[in-house]
């Protein structure tokens, strides 16, 4: 379908910074954590969500022999005739024994996954023989095989991963499939660095936890609960340090008492030109920086030190905090240390049509459909929680484009 969109001009107004300049800064910020001194050796059941330090050669080849892919026969294909061949059967290979070598003429019982006896190339499934079932064991028996090519059903030594050949490269985020690698290899345990360990504020003399009483006025902190469940998921070591008040020295003192052994001190509010933005207040006479990102959820942001420790200052409604983690922080960490992964982008076709702010880089919620297109969610408000908690995918539209029509692609993350 013909798309609708229209690229406005380069650059945007009040020189907000660009969503790829943010992330680079918050890369560059969180740089220092790849430090040798932040590595741990740990076992492969506690590596899960972390990043190796060194990458890895196999040790061994997988398989480390020639092995049976099919429950069938061993034979050695120069013994088959094209119609049809009658062996011996020779004495079973099971899986775990090393088998003696196979005669001449004759055709072994094996097993999937046993070694290849010396003297086979083929393997001829037990549904292609003549009975098709094995005898019983002691018994002198014959079986009759069609021809089979050499090759065939066997899995050659190293055909998965040859020794010495690269496994694993140096920043790799261990998941399931790469920590069952490494089990295959033999390898017990591996060096990664050390969870980030964050400090996490959220503030406002409007919320309180849930569970208390809501006053008039008072809202319930949703982003304690959302963020925090985001970061731990991501593999991050999350510190709660509840609530702060409004009140600026209050905040000062928390971050002193809990941040001093934090890699990261995150805060949620406080962060835009308001009266009362206490978290801008907090970092007077701190290397903070405080702006706005061309970004819609989540455009005002800080970043910077506070008293030597790396911090990130949030929007504080739900959906532009979430945003934010997923916008900045995850890539950043996972640019510096290879953890948390990256959301892996995928391309869908809008169901309905959408309009995005000029200047602006859009992140909207959605769901991805099995029919490949992507329907949104809610409006563009940072305030619709049920839109996000119904959602299942972050639609990006860059900025530039103002308008989309239904069936245009747009880039999906998948959450």
């Amino acid at each position: 379908m013909t798309s609708l969109h229209r690229h406005a001009p380069a650059g945007t107004p009040h020189q907000a910074r660009s969503v790829a300049d943010h992330v680079a800064a918050v890369a560059d910020l969180l740089a220092p954590l790849r430090s040798e001194s932040r590595t741990e050796t740990v076992p492969l059941s506690q590596a899960l969500g972390r990043a190796l330090v060194h990458g890895f050669l196999a040790p061994v080849s997988l398989p480390p022999f020639a092995n049976s892919q099919m429950d069938g026969y061993a034979v050695n294909s120069a013994d088959m005739h094209d119609d049809g061949t009658e062996f011996a059967v020779a004495a079973p290979v099971p899986a775990g024994m090393r088998p003696p070598a196979l005669a001449r003429g004759t055709a072994a019982p094996i097993m999937t996954g046993a070694m290849l006896p010396d003297g086979a190339d083929a393997v001829v499934p037990i549904e292609r023989a003549v009975p098709d079932s094995f005898p019983a064991p002691g018994t002198d028996a014959r079986v009759t095989l069609p021809a089979t090519a050499a090759g065939t059903y066997v899995r050659p030594v190293g055909s998965d991963i040859a020794a010495g050949e690269r496994a694993l490269a140096g920043g790799t985020c261990l998941g399931p499939a790469q920590l069952g690698l490494l089990a295959a290899l033999g390898i017990p345990d591996v060096e990664v660095y050390r969870a980030v360990r964050v400090l996490f504020v959220t503030t406002g003399d409007e919320v309180v936890e849930p569970g208390q009483d809501l006053p008039a006025g008072k809202i319930y902190d949703a982003n304690g609960t959302l963020l925090a469940a985001a970061m731990a998921q991501a593999g991050l070591d999350v510190r709660r340090a509840g609530i702060s008040t409004d009140d600026p020295a209050e905040l000062q003192k928390l971050l002193r008492r809990q941040g001093a052994d934090a890699d990261v001190i995150v805060t949620t509010g406080g962060v835009s030109k308001g009266a009362y933005e206490v978290v801008r207040q907090a970092m007077e006479g701190q290397p903070v920086e405080f702006l706005h990102v061309a970004m819609q959820p989540g455009g005002p942001q800080g970043i910077g030190m506070f008293d030597g420790v790396p911090f990130l200052g949030f929007p504080g409604n739900p959906v532009s905090c979430l945003v934010s983690f997923e916008m900045f922080l995850r890539p950043a960490l996972a640019a510096v240390l290879g953890a948390p992964a990256l959301r892996l982008p995928v391309r869908a076709r809008l169901s309905h049509p959408l309009t995005s702010p000029q200047h602006k880089h859009q992140v909207r919620r959605g769901n991805l459909q099995p029919d490949g297109t992507v329907r949104l969610e809610g409006g563009e408000s940072s305030h619709l929680v049920r839109a996000l908690a119904g959602s299942n995918a972050l639609v990006h539209v860059p900025a530039g484009v103002t308008e989309l029509a239904a069936g245009d692609e747009v880039e999906v993350w998948m959450l």
